[in-house]
């Protein structure tokens, strides 16, 4: 990568679709990155969001991988382009912040990592949901005992499905998302951080009808094919002996979105880990109800990770939303996928370590570099 640079980390945005406005908001209040260019494959759509944002660079892919100064290619493109796109950043001797999942299977999963430790780049990936603020406290939580030993999580993530908001919701039914790979990180990304690595996984897939209709934007009334599971019901052991019982549905009227932690003293209610805050409750043995033990509010949200790994670049420390962390969800969404098909439990072979928590008095708003 040639000399250590210093100052505000280089960043380029790829995808210009309805979640680089949170990031371009994001990014461009951090001191310590500065945004320098964006692109899509439709580089009109790149110069729009360009003109919007006050972006002085836009066009085609190339215009962030051919970038001298961008140091940090932000993926946000569909799931079946991340494992090109960061490939191809990697191959451009940029690091690269990649919106979940890492990519689509294993093996390009695989390749990605290897190819970056073999260039002297880093990978980093959504979700970077577990770096806020109610999460944070949450794991610190755990760590001080409050529920006593953790020893089951349940999750029940339950909705109609995306596409009566979405004006492009096609891709979010089709391979790499579904509600697994699509929510599936959020949850799974927190209970790898609080049990640590997953060890084996069953599960059962299920599709409530084959094709579903846009329902707002210019393609409302527009049929699509749902080509994967829009139900996932799932249950994993992890490698510290804590199990996890799991619903990820787009089928359901009833929406839910549940994260339960039960220890030997009580349980612990965790915010939504697909949000940055909230409030973090207990229910001990013999309670009549909750009991707030914490109340959070974000200090940023999508984008964080990137600014940890920008600050990481700097300080030469490992990041911590990991592709190894990713590719280890990835594994274990992979091995539920494959449960599902093959009616029998699945070894997650990969493993990680959790990263490390965010020290108390972290800010991204501040300006360190």
């Amino acid at each position: 990568m040639g000399e250590q640079r210093t100052g505000p980390v280089g960043v380029g945005i790829i995808g210009t679709g309805v979640i680089s406005n949170t990031y371009l908001d994001n990014l461009k209040s951090f001191p310590d990155v500065e945004v320098l260019a964006v692109g899509d494959l439709y580089p009109e759509v790149a110069k729009a969001k360009a003109e919007e944002k006050g972006i002085a660079v836009a066009g085609d892919p190339s215009a962030v991988l051919n970038h001298p100064d961008v140091e940090i290619v932000v993926n946000l493109t569909i799931p079946a382009a991340h494992a090109e796109v960061a490939l191809a950043s990697v191959a451009a001797g940029k690091h690269v912040w990649n919106e979940k999942p890492l990519t689509l299977d294993r093996a390009s999963g695989q390749q990605l990592l290897q190819a970056a430790e073999e260039k002297g780049v880093r990978v980093g990936c959504a979700p970077d949901t577990f770096l806020g603020s109610g999460l944070q406290a949450t794991f610190k939580a755990l760590q001080d005992g409050v529920i006593g030993e953790p020893l089951t999580a349940l999750i029940l993530f339950q909705s109609p499905g995306p596409e009566s908001w979405h004006p492009n919701p096609a891709f979010l039914f089709q391979d790499g998302a579904g509600p697994l790979f699509d929510i599936g990180p959020y949850y799974l990304t927190a209970l790898v951080q609080a049990f640590g690595p997953a060890e084996s996984v069953a599960a059962i897939g299920s599709k409530a009808k084959a094709k579903r209709v846009i329902g707002s934007g210019p393609k409302a009334g527009q049929e699509f094919d749902v080509t994967v599971p829009s139900q996932t019901a799932g249950l994993v052991r992890f490698t510290s002996g804590q199990s996890l019982t799991s619903i990820f549905s787009f089928d359901s009227p009833q929406p839910r979105t549940l994260l339960e932690i039960t220890g030997t003293e009580a349980t612990l209610l965790v915010p939504d880990p697909n949000t940055f805050q909230g409030e973090i409750k207990i229910r001990k043995t013999g309670s009549d109800d909750w009991e707030v033990i914490g109340t959070t509010t974000e200090k940023s949200s999508r984008g964080t990770g990137a600014l940890d790994l920008a600050r990481a670049i700097r300080e030469d420390r490992p990041h911590r939303a990991q592709g190894a962390l990713a590719y280890h969800v990835l594994d274990i969404m992979t091995s539920m996928a494959e449960s599902g098909e093959q009616g029998q439990f699945v070894t997650v072979e990969s493993t990680v370590a959790p990263a490390e928590l965010l020290p108390e008095d972290w800010d991204p708003k501040a300006k360190t570099l």
